[in-house]
């Protein structure tokens, strides 16, 4: 947990007439997305939870507001001429999205490993797409290249006052929606998104508190506030907000207005993703669930506060949520594996499986193993995949199973 850093925030280079104005710029062009309560999660955090679903938006996440706020800023001469940005994510579908829209022609640098689908969903918005490099590194130094010799305009994902502005008008909607908010809990990749929405924060004329939240594997604005050195690396669910540096704007703006920075790991992502889905029926990405994550692994630190979190995207491929879903079944007793040492001969299986069938258990998938096992060559390892109602429901099935004399051991997850 960071200690929020005080600095000077006079000088900012965003104030709330920007983000104030950046709203009335977009506001017509952007989906108005709801502020709802969650009861279900404030029974379970014990804070009163509100959830911001930008989700909602046409390209399923809150980029749109900064990216329109930009474009509708420049001037007739760069509107002919276009836009330029390197982006694998949501910052390309948005700018995109409005830049075609409002005539615009958008040129959206990526690295050449890029899921195709990415690729044919920001093409499909209008925008003309270039693979270049290996990684988002070489793609935003090509990006730049192409700024300079084609007269482009750059619009950055994050480090920008007209992108911060954009991004900041969730809060103003949010406010306005529930002004009881006391808390918001805001993911943090570069920075934009948190900078906006705590500058709407710090003009409330009253204490709201604004939390941070990155994923464990890529703490860089936490390593920026605080001085530390920790990797920034790693195969995160949450890769909307894997930066390994953080805006210089933005750090300047997390530093004066940001009290704390959360780290969640991988693990509580998976489980806010799947309570998102199991609960509120929404699809959010790792990113958007970041915040929902840090409340979870911390219900402590927000018990009895009003708490504003948003659901900042919910791009993520089907079969990634798929697992996701899947893996917290396994987690919470309902979906496991069990491996259990039979003796290789006539009815072994028949009278395993009647167990199951006692305990009214249900089989999905039976693998026997005979040959890749240290068991004498009379013995076999049989893993049965099975489905119960809860963690009690398979306590009570392995209790069975030994009680019966089988050898039998859980495969757990990581």
């Amino acid at each position: 947990m960071a200690t929020r850093i005080k600095q000077d925030d006079a000088g900012l280079p965003v104030t709330l007439h920007d983000v104030t104005a950046a709203h009335a710029r977009i506001r017509d062009a952007i989906v108005r997305t709801p502020t709802l309560i969650s009861r279900t999660l404030s029974q379970l955090t014990g804070a009163t939870v509100y959830l911001k679903f930008e989700n909602l938006q046409f390209t399923a996440a809150y980029k749109e507001r900064g990216a329109l706020n930009t474009l509708l800023q420049l001037s007739e001469a760069a509107k002919a001429k276009g836009v330029i940005a390197a982006s694998a994510g949501n910052h390309a579908q948005g700018l995109a999205y409005h830049a075609n829209r409002l005539g615009v022609p958008a040129t959206i640098v990526m690295p050449r490993n890029t899921p195709t689908v990415k690729v044919v969903q920001t093409e499909g918005h209008g925008a003309t797409v270039v693979l270049e490099g290996d990684t988002f590194d070489a793609a935003y130094a090509h990006a730049r290249v192409l700024e300079g010799e084609r007269g482009y305009t750059f619009v950055h994902p994050f480090d920008d006052p007209r992108i911060i502005a954009g991004q900041g008008t969730v809060a103003i909607e949010m406010f306005e929606d529930v002004p009881a908010i006391d808390t918001l809990i805001t993911p943090i990749g570069g920075g934009g998104l948190i900078s906006g929405m705590a500058t709407v924060a710090r003009a409330q004329g009253r204490p709201v508190e604004v939390i941070g939240v990155e994923a464990e594997l890529f703490p860089s604005m936490y390593n920026r506030i605080n001085g530390t050195d920790m990797p920034c690396a790693g195969d995160t669910l949450a890769e909307g907000i894997a930066v390994k540096e953080p805006g210089g704007i933005t750090a300047r703006m997390v530093a004066a207005l940001v009290d704390d920075i959360l780290l969640v790991s991988e693990r509580s992502l998976e489980e806010a993703v799947s309570l998102l889905l199991q609960i509120e029926k929404t699809v959010v990405e790792g990113a958007g669930a970041a915040g929902l994550a840090a409340l979870l692994a911390h219900p402590g630190r927000f018990a009895g506060k009003t708490v504003g979190v948003v659901l900042c995207g919910g791009n993520i491929d089907t079969r990634l949520l798929a697992n996701v879903l899947l893996r917290d079944l396994a987690r919470s007793g309902r979906l496991a594996r069990l491996r259990i040492r039979l003796q290789d001969q006539p009815g072994a299986l028949f009278h395993v499986a009647r167990l199951f069938d006692q305990e009214r258990v249900n089989i999905i998938e039976v693998y026997h193993q005979r040959v890749f096992t240290t068991l004498p060559a009379k013995g076999l390892i049989t893993d049965i995949e099975c489905e119960t109602r809860d963690r009690a429901h398979l306590d009570r099935l392995i209790a069975a199973l030994r009680n019966a004399g089988y050898e039998t051991a859980q495969v757990e997850l990581a």
